[in-house]
């Protein structure tokens, strides 16, 4: 084994290579023999009889012989610095195991960290208009600077303006690639590609010198709702691959928000449908949060989220000083500590955290 990988991770992309052989029944075997290695070392009759395999996939896995391959890709993951994140590793995305058939594996270029979970989604159409772009900035850059990590799937419009979006807040973005680490598609990303490996990571499923086929996006979409705690779809068609990522969302019991349009535009199509279907409307990146803070609550708890300070800070002082018992609209808060709405935003998660704040319907805020 090369240097940084171990046996056994050779064995588990083995796993992954094999012919009809996917998560599901991946972590069947693993179940069943504990090892990847143990899968392979096994008789034809030992695979057989365990759930979701049976003769015909027994005979794949016994007929393997890709192994040079293999050497191969890990070599090259060697040389362009990618890892290799088991689904039994502790660097596993915790939100991903939720899905039944989470893949054994995911190749990893940059760093994934606790703080990812706390991540949302924002796709939408490779064709935007100028309003999708406003828009898919605009969430990104205000989720961002609210700490909250933006996913997405590196391509064309309004996936490359989202990651845009977060990495000009200053803060973290996960691409999920459909494609293998090696192949950046589109070709014009590369300088995208490597901005997201150092403040964030690149993500696939797909071994190194898997193309990006038609059919890999599909699956890939489940990932990038996987992932998140919430998908925003900013604009798509009516028949827009998009909607294949809020359905996979839906299915994950994710929750699903969508950028009204224009009952004439055909790029609004599939988001004002999702709407009527009920999705939720949003137009703020602090709709988002108002809607998922108990959620957010809920990880930054369980992670112990670094942004989370135990100390006031002098804009936390402001807005202490702007509030009562009696509730007040959140503009009002802007208008008294003079503080952005965006910066606000994280400002008043991290107090209501603390529990000196609370949230009321309409967007009020209020001491404890």
């Amino acid at each position: 084994m090369t240097k940084g990988f171990q046996e056994e991770d050779y064995y588990y992309i083995a796993l992954t290579m094999v012919k009809d052989i996917g998560p599901i029944s991946a972590k069947s075997l693993l179940s069943h023999f504990k090892s990847p290695k143990d899968v392979f070392n096994s008789t034809i009759e030992e695979l057989a009889s365990c759930n979701e395999i049976g003769l015909k996939k027994a005979g794949f896995i016994k007929k393997f012989k890709e192994w040079d391959k293999i050497d191969k890709i890990i070599k090259k993951l060697e040389r362009h610095d990618v890892k290799l994140i088991r689904y039994v590793d502790e660097q596993y995305p915790e939100n991903l195991k939720e899905l039944d058939d989470a893949p054994i594996v995911l190749y990893c270029k940059g760093t994934f960290t606790k703080r990812d979970e706390i991540a949302i989604a924002i796709i939408g159409s490779r064709n935007m208009t100028e309003y999708g772009r406003t828009n898919a900035h605009r969430l990104s850059y205000g989720l961002a600077s609210a700490g909250v990590t933006i996913v997405s799937g590196f391509a064309r419009g309004i996936d490359t303006v989202a990651h845009q979006g977060a990495l000009n807040a200053g803060g973290r973005t996960i691409a999920v690639l459909g494609s293998g680490l090696d192949i950046i598609y589109p070709s014009e990303n590369v300088r995208l590609y490597e901005k997201i490996s150092q403040y964030g990571c690149l993500l696939s499923e797909y071994p190194f010198g898997t193309p990006p086929e038609k059919h890999n996006f599909p699956r890939r979409n489940r990932l990038i709702s996987g992932i998140s705690i919430g998908v925003i779809v900013v604009e798509a068609a009516a028949n827009s691959g998009s909607l294949i990522t809020a359905q996979c969302a839906l299915d994950q019991n994710r929750e699903v928000f969508a950028v009204p349009g224009s009952v004439n535009s055909v790029l609004s199509q599939g988001t004002n449908n999702l709407i009527k279907k009920g999705a939720k409307l949003v137009q703020h990146a602090d709709d988002i949060i108002e809607e998922l803070l108990p959620q957010l609550k809920n990880l930054v708890a369980k992670e112990g989220h670094k942004e989370i300070s135990l100390e006031f800070n002098d804009k936390e002082k402001a807005i202490l000083s702007s509030l009562d018992y009696k509730p007040i609209h959140i503009d009002e808060i802007v208008r008294k500590a003079r503080i952005s709405v965006d910066e606000l935003l994280v400002l008043l998660l991290n107090l209501e955290i603390k529990g000196f704040i609370k949230q009321k319907e309409g967007k009020r805020f209020c001491k404890v």
